[in-house]
């Protein structure tokens, strides 16, 4: 049957068709789809509000002259549909955006990063008969790589709708009042503390607020008084956004009171007494806030399931995978070393904890990690759990994923924007299609080097697979796939990289860009376990890492800090503070 036919020999056949009353993401989707239309053609296309002779592409509420109304889409789902001559794409505010993008990577574009767009030039554009309804399972879909956090147009072409402030226009965003760890908030000690030490944690005897690791006190009933009355001021001051999050801090130390551990003891879980607080507030705020979420943490101490207590259907739990493996997939993982040991001794898995919340938890949400914090450049072997690690989140009934990537204002080097290109995919659909994805980038991203980087990727993923290494977020890079034989290796295949692009300037400097990522574990590994430290080749190293305009080496301090550090035989430049977050941010 005949499609839509768009454009041939030169001539534009179709118009962009929007109602008189569009929205501003009909709009910007109909806006974009022009664009990418005439760099595809080479010809102006025109947007119209009223049907012409020539067949239309209808975007948003014109588009229901040809798709009946669809409910069930929300903000993020759409339908592309031909009928007759005509194409239609009709989806929610995001929705819509994304189903100009899915009609554009059928006609070949890809988006692959926020300065890398494959966009064919072509003499004849057709779109077949189709009929395709996307919903995506997971709500929530957040990375936080650089690319998303500087280049908001180019996350909602990943459609990613969360982690970066989105203009309405393009769709908006998922946006938290505060996000995670926001007991410091609720209440600060130096204005509690002095008068109500009782509001805080008692850990082995004492209080300590005079610190910056403290808890609250979560059964005192002047807490939870003070904890409503601050969410709520919060919720107003911030009346577009729709999660808050009410959490732990980063550290242990959950309160050990009698009430406290009572609770615990009880639940069989620290996590049960956080959540009959988190739920004490959702329910004191809900009829004023009938629309947020109340968001709490399955963290460390409070990562197994409470045995009675359940979150309300307005509390949202996120579930962390810190103590993971990352290197194997959750279900394979035999390194029993991750385990968490419950309060009655047994020990579990991440995967036995996906499970149970999988079962009792309503809406569940993830926080994942995707790449070694310590150390951002060291190679991560996680390319072969990406995918089931995603399908087992899917399985096990979780709704939203934040994948924690590299957070350094410039990026890093360990092939990071393929594999947030991945990631976005998989977080769109956890059954895409990945090696081809890998293939797509690989050979437009490093032209004629593509087959090499992959190559080097199998190299690396088998090489840990042969010496069975488990691999956490936060490592220090002294695993065997890292040996500097190993290193020799994976040096040879990015030669063979390099001389394939040797005339191609681009893909050269994006090729010895990601080799960066070899030379620094070698250089960090001669210091630290061979205490050989080569001025020359350190210098060389930063001076390359400067001028890829590279900040930060390890998560918490700058690549500064790092240098000062490898020269004194320290593994990272937070041994030189009392706490990992002392240093502060990128800049002086």
């Amino acid at each position: 049957m005949k499609g839509t036919l768009i454009f041939s020999e030169g001539e534009v056949l179709a118009e962009i068709l929007l109602a008189g009353d569009a929205g501003e993401q009909e709009v910007y989707a109909a806006d974009e789809l022009r664009r990418y239309l005439e760099l595809m053609s080479g010809k102006p296309f025109c947007v119209v509000r009223e049907k012409g002779e020539k067949p239309v592409i209808a975007l948003g509420k014109a588009a229901l002259d040809f798709i009946p109304l669809d409910e069930g889409l929300g903000n993020d789902g759409f339908i592309i549909k031909t009928a007759g001559e005509n194409l239609g794409i009709y989806g929610g505010k995001r929705g819509v955006i994304y189903g100009v993008y899915e009609l554009l990577e059928r006609l070949g574009c890809r988006f692959f990063a926020a300065d890398c767009e494959k966009i064919p030039v072509l003499t004849r554009i057709e779109v077949p008969q189709i009929y395709d309804r996307q919903v995506p399972v997971l709500e929530y879909r957040a990375h936080n790589l650089n690319v998303y956090t500087k280049h908001t147009r180019f996350v909602v072409k990943s459609r990613l709708n969360a982690a970066a402030d989105i203009k309405e226009k393009h769709g908006g965003n998922i946006a938290y009042v505060w996000f995670v760890h926001s007991f410091q908030t609720i209440m600060p000690p130096e204005i509690y503390a002095k008068e109500h030490p009782e509001y805080y944690a008692l850990v082995d005897g004492e209080r300590p607020t005079k610190t910056q690791r403290f808890q609250l006190c979560l059964t005192h009933p002047e807490v939870l008084k003070i904890a409503i009355e601050r969410v709520r001021e919060a919720l107003k001051a911030n009346p577009g956004k729709t999660i808050i999050s009410i959490s732990q801090n980063d550290w242990g130390g959950n309160c050990q009171c009698p009430n406290c551990t009572a609770l615990d003891e009880k639940e069989g879980s620290p996590a049960g007494t956080l959540i009959h607080f988190v739920n004490a507030i959702a329910e004191a705020l809900e009829e004023e806030f009938p629309e947020v979420i109340f968001d709490t943490l399955a963290y460390m101490y409070t990562r197994q399931v409470p045995k009675f207590a359940r979150a309300r259907h307005n509390v949202c739990v996120r579930l962390c995978s810190i103590e993971a493996c990352f290197s194997h997939s959750f279900e394979e993982c035999d390194d029993y070393t991750r385990a968490m040991t419950m309060l009655d001794g047994t020990k579990k898995m991440f995967i036995d904890d996906l499970r149970d919340w999988g079962k009792v938890c309503g809406r569940m949400y993830i926080w994942d990690y995707t790449t070694c914090f310590a150390h951002y450049p060291t190679p991560h072997p996680n390319w072969r759990s990406l995918q089931p690690n995603m399908k087992a989140f899917v399985a096990n009934n979780v709704k939203g994923i934040f994948e924690q990537a590299c957070g350094a204002s410039a990026g890093s080097v360990d092939l990071n924007e393929l594999r947030a290109y991945v990631i976005s995919k998989l977080l769109w659909n956890a059954e895409t299609d990945v090696e081809k994805h890998i293939k797509e980038f690989t050979d437009y991203y490093y032209g004629a080097a593509g087959v090499y980087i992959r190559e080097y990727i199998n190299l690396l993923c088998d090489t840990a697979e042969k010496y069975h290494c488990h691999v956490g977020f936060n490592d220090n890079p002294v695993h065997a796939f890292l040996s500097e034989e190993n290193l020799d290796k994976y040096n040879a295949v990015f030669d063979k990289a390099a001389k394939a692009v040797e005339g191609d300037a681009l893909s050269l400097y994006r090729v010895e860009k990601a080799r960066l990522a070899i030379r620094y574990v070698r250089m960090k590994r001669r210091a630290q376990l061979d205490k050989v430290c080569d001025a020359e080749e350190i210098n060389a190293f930063f001076n390359d890492w400067i001028g890829y305009g590279m900040t930060r080496i390890d998560e918490w301090v700058r690549w500064e800090t790092t240098h000062k550090a490898l020269l004194r035989g320290l593994w990272r430049g937070t041994e030189f503070y009392d706490h990992w977050a002392g240093e502060g941010g990128d800049e002086y």
